[in-house]
């Protein structure tokens, strides 16, 4: 489990020292820095590193860095809000010791994510880490709930040698085929061995449909150590790309056209220590709860698409009949719909159930994605929202009177439509706070003004190496 609770300037009791001996333990294992981690609202990992022997000092007093990140574009531009955005002010990153890890991938560093306090020890409203952390802590208190989560990572492997921008596949072989899979099998089988020593525990990893594409499943964790997961694993496989002459993208269309990288949401909700996806009398062995955060899910997903698919780039992916999840519907098992509920095989249902939210890329900040679809489930619960009728193949293929009767309609076509449904809807807003969901806001516009003019595949060009 995370820590749930915020980092205290001084350290919290018995803290410093065990980051003393940490540090020790890293040293003598040869690791000389650690890396500092984070995410930006547009989904960029930002990094400060430290060599070992501070991270003592680190985790009593934080280090140094600029609030104006917060509103960073993809591209390094800067917008601003009323608040973020200037060169005023500073704000120390604090790491996580529980997450921290020698990094298999990178010899001589350690790893580790941090948490965004202001100088003055407060929180930052704009830390998205930090809010994750407090929709976790609230569900808890005021529901008794606790969430074990997986994101699914799709990435594409190109070669390092193609001519600069461009992206040439490492690998031609047939999707989820044999033949691809030998083609990376010395890459790939360094990144199992990674995994492990860095403790990541992996379902599977596979070749995928698109060019070059490989997907790697990972074991489910509460949320907040989900997201510090999704972000170590991608450091790692790019970091094991570069030293075998590959070169990986994680961007949600890495071309114009066809199957894009995906960064699929598996959730479920627990209480008392039992799966509510598993052994209740509603749908598919849904409880009433499960039931009814499902549909607060499915009914917030138009404005969750701003910050689930939060790139120009997302809405190259998020087109019908790819599996991309484009439409408000609900199935079991359907892998079309934008909320596919998963009961896992006979025997197991009870760990395994689970909702897996389809409409999500790497271009999200894991953090932000996680948060939002949590409150938006948590608003599903408080209301007791019931699930309309579910959808079996493709919602596509419905006519429109049908469609309309379950409520289905596609999600959000261009990021400048998801913006629109995100600044209506009152319940992620209030769920982020101010400060955060108007630097959601800013920065969304700005990646949209950042495009205005460009085609599909200048787009995708654009946020190519971004991700």
């Amino acid at each position: 489990m995370t820590t749930l609770a915020d980092p205290v300037p001084g350290g919290r009791p018995g803290e410093v020292e065990r980051a003393g001996a940490l540090a020790g333990e890293l040293s003598a294992r040869g690791v000389h820095g650690v890396v500092l981690s984070y995410v930006d609202t547009a989904g960029i990992g930002r990094v400060k590193t430290i060599p070992t022997a501070k991270l003592a000092s680190a985790v009593a007093w934080g280090v140094g860095m600029s609030p104006v990140f917060d509103t960073f574009l993809a591209n390094d531009h800067i917008v601003a809000t009323d608040v973020l955005g200037s060169p005023d002010g500073d704000l120390r990153l604090y790491p996580e010791l529980d997450r921290l890890v020698a990094l298999a991938g990178q010899p001589g560093w350690a790893w580790a994510p941090v948490d965004r306090v202001t100088q003055d020890g407060e929180r930052h409203p704009g830390c998205s880490r930090t809010f994750l952390r407090r929709v976790v802590a609230e569900a808890a208190r005021e529901h008794g709930l606790a969430f074990k989560t997986a994101i699914e990572i799709e990435w594409a492997v190109g070669l390092d040698s193609a001519p600069a921008g461009e992206f040439v596949p490492a690998a031609t072989g047939p999707a989820y085929g044999a033949a691809r899979q030998i083609e990376l099998s010395e890459y790939t089988v360094e990144l199992l061995a990674s995994c492990a020593a860095q403790g990541v525990d992996v379902d599977q990893i596979h070749p995928e449909y698109a060019p070059g594409q490989f997907e790697i499943s990972v074991g489910a964790l509460d949320p907040v150590a989900a997201a510090d997961r999704s972000v170590l694993v991608r450091q790692t496989i790019r970091a094991l790309a570069r030293r075998h002459g590959l070169r990986v993208s994680f961007s949600p269309a890495v071309v114009a056209e066809g199957v894009g990288n995906g960064g699929h949401v598996h959730l479920s909700a627990w209480r008392d220590g039992t799966n509510l996806y598993a052994g209740g009398v509603r749908r598919h062995g849904m409880t009433a709860d499960a039931e009814a955060f499902a549909a607060g899910v499915l009914a917030r997903l138009p404005a969750l698409t701003a910050v689930t698919a939060p790139s120009p780039a997302s809405h190259l992916r998020l087109r019908p009949s790819q599996w991309a999840g484009v439409f408000t519907a609900w199935g079991l098992e359907t892998r079309e719909c934008a909320l596919r509920l998963v009961r896992g095989t006979a025997g197991r249902r009870a760990e395994q159930a689970n909702l897996e939210v389809k409409a999500v890329d790497l271009a999200a900040n894991p953090y932000l994605a996680l948060g939002c679809l949590i409150a938006a489930g948590l608003a599903g619960l408080a209301a007791g929202a019931v699930l309309p009728e579910e959808t079996t193949g493709d919602p596509a293929r419905l006519d429109a009177g049908e469609a309309a009767a379950r409520g289905v309609r596609r999600l959000p076509t261009s990021l400048a439509e998801a913006l629109a449904e995100f600044r209506r809807d009152e319940v992620l807003r209030t769920a982020l706070g101010p400060v955060l969901a108007d630097a959601v806001s800013a920065v969304r516009q700005g990646e949209i003004d950042a495009v205005d003019g460009l085609d599909d595949e200048r787009v995708a060009a654009a946020y190519r190496w971004k991700y």
